[in-house]
């Protein structure tokens, strides 16, 4: 099953940015559980932002490729 794009150039530059930011906050948190908690976040937002498919936009028929 193929998943629709849904995510524009926009919407996937934002979650790059957003990932990088995360994971260099992740550095300066003492607590291990909550680094991990940050780098599964921003590994969730590289993979959206690379497969260019978010899942949560599916039921909520979000397309943020329309000006594309």
């Amino acid at each position: 099953m193929a998943l629709p794009k849904n995510v524009g150039n926009g919407d996937s530059n934002i979650r790059l940015i957003a990932a990088a930011v995360i994971i260099t906050i992740s550095f300066f948190i003492p607590a291990m559980a909550l680094q991990m908690l940050l780098t599964v976040i921003a590994l969730v937002l590289l993979f959206t932002s690379w497969k260019r498919t978010c899942f949560a936009y599916i039921p909520l028929k979000i397309d943020t490729t329309k000006n594309d």
